[in-house]
C-alpha cells in the first residue's frame, strides 16, 4: 500500500456466514480525505465498517489498514484509529470528565485537562461534566462517545452513523469538527443517513445498493441519501 494511504480495499466483500450483504468495496483513503459511506437500511454501512476495523473477517478481497492487515488488538492500530461504532460503553462509576480524561491520560495526552475542558464544551455537556453515565440521555451519552473519539490522538477517525439521537445544532457542529479534522491531516470514514453532515464534511461519498457500489461527490451524495 502507497506510504501515504491509511486504508484500502481491494473487491473487499463483506457480509454473514456466506452470503454478502452488499457488493465488494473498492475504497482508498488517505490522510486530508473523508470518505462517506451511504444506502438504506441493511446495505451493508456498519458491516463494512466493523469489517476494515478487523472487528469482523470479510468474505473475500483484501483490506489493508495502515499498511497491514487490520487487528485492534495491536498497538498500533489502537494508537492510530479512534471509532465510534452502534454500542455505548462507558465507565458506570466515572462521571463524564473523569471518563474523558482517563481516556485521555491512557493515550498519553499532553495537556490533558485542557482537552477534555474544550471537548466538554464543545459537545454541550458543561452542565453534565459531573454526572454518571446512569444520569446521561441517550443523546447525551451519544456525545461523551463522540468525545471520547476526539480526545484520543488518531490518524483515522470512523464513526458509525454519528448523528444518532443528536439534534440539528449538535449535528452542524460535528461536521464543522470534522472538517477541522481533515484541515489537520486527518482521515474520517464514516456512515451516515445526514445529507447536511455528508456535504459538509466528506471530500467523497460511496453509495452501497442492490446495484453495486457508486462513487459520488459530496452534493450528489446528499441528494442521493434524500432520495433513498
Amino acid at each position: 500500500m502507497p506510504e501515504e494511504l491509511l486504508l484500502r480495499t481491494r473487491a473487499l466483500s463483506v457480509g454473514y456466514g456466506q452470503e454478502p450483504v452488499c457488493a465488494p468495496v473498492d475504497l482508498t483513503l488517505a490522510p486530508g480525505e473523508a470518505v462517506a459511506v451511504i444506502g438504506a437500511n441493511g446495505t451493508g454501512k456498519s458491516t463494512v465498517l466493523r469489517t476494515v476495523l478487523g472487528l469482523q473477517e470479510p468474505l473475500g478481497g483484501r483490506v489493508e489498514l495502515l499498511g497491514a492487515p487490520p487487528d485492534p488488538r495491536t498497538g498500533d492500530q489502537r494508537a492510530a484509529v479512534a471509532a465510534v461504532l452502534g454500542d455505548d460503553a462507558f465507565f458506570p462509576a466515572l462521571t463524564v470528565t473523569e471518563h474523558l480524561l482517563l481516556t485521555a491520560l491512557g493515550h498519553r495526552v499532553p495537556d490533558a485537562r485542557d482537552l477534555v475542558t474544550d471537548l466538554v464544551a464543545d459537545f454541550g455537556l458543561d452542565d453534565r461534566a459531573d454526572a454518571l453515565p446512569s444520569a446521561l440521555s441517550s443523546g447525551q451519552r451519544r456525545r461523551v462517545l463522540l468525545a471520547a473519539a476526539f480526545v484520543r490522538p488518531r490518524s483515522l477517525l470512523v464513526l458509525d452513523e454519528p448523528e444518532q439521537r443528536l439534534d440539528a445544532g449538535m449535528r452542524h457542529r460535528l461536521a464543522e469538527m470534522l472538517v477541522e479534522e481533515r484541515a489537520e491531516g486527518g482521515a474520517v470514514l464514516v456512515a451516515s443517513h445526514d445529507p447536511v453532515l455528508v456535504e459538509r464534511a466528506a471530500t467523497r461519498v460511496l453509495l452501497l445498493d442492490a446495484d453495486g457500489v457508486h462513487e459520488f461527490d459530496p452534493a450528489a451524495g446528499a441528494a442521493a441519501i434524500a432520495a433513498l
